[in-house]
């Protein structure tokens, strides 16, 4: 348990908005362009962006750090983050197709989250899966373009699929703030 004297301070490399991540010509989520136009393309930016969120809130850090647990009991890490949003990826692809499901990345229910370590292998193998495992559902996806379209077992929506995966990044992201400002205290959206 730590002590109050333990804690990081607070603190942002954002100099023009303080509650920021990083200042605006700094930030890799910002765009010259205009927003894109339509409903895919608007939730693909909204995607690309909550996944860039994630690494950012990741980089900088070591295996230890990342590995580093919230608050007992929970088991959460930024690490265990990466993993699971691999695992989800893997999954939502289950949801598009009809036929056997894609077996589970990391093995058991929860493994994602409980069998961190803190080892730069883990580190190096997680962010490989998230990378494959995204790719594989993007290109997934992208055989159909019609939101409207219901796909799989259960006919789920593609714009459902596409709005959830959206949803899932957002609450980690959130998940990913409270965790780096445990870590080192690196604040900011």
């Amino acid at each position: 348990m730590h002590r109050m004297s333990d804690q990081p301070a607070r603190w942002t490399q954002a100099t023009v908005y303080p509650d920021m991540w990083a200042d605006p010509d700094n930030d890799p989520r910002n765009k010259e362009s205009a927003s894109p136009d339509g409903e895919l393309a608007t939730l693909l930016d909204f995607l690309t962006g909550y996944r860039m969120t994630l690494r950012m809130k990741c980089e900088g850090l070591d295996a230890e750090q990342l590995a580093r647990r919230s608050v007992p009991p929970s088991t959460m890490s930024l690490l265990g983050l990466v993993r699971h949003l691999a695992e989800v990826e893997r999954d939502w692809r289950n949801w598009i197709t009809d036929g056997e499901p894609v077996p589970k990345l990391y093995g058991r229910r929860d493994a994602d989250f409980d069998d961190v370590v803190a080892e730069q292998a883990m580190v190096d193998a997680a962010y490989a899966d998230l990378e494959r495992e995204q790719a594989a559902t993007d290109a997934a996806l992208a055989e159909h373009p019609d939101l409207g379209e219901r796909v799989g077992k259960d006919k789920t929506s593609i714009r459902e699929l596409m709005v959830h995966r959206i949803e899932e990044y957002a609450r980690h992201c959130g998940h990913a703030d409270l965790l780096r400002e445990c870590v080192d205290g690196r604040v900011g959206q």
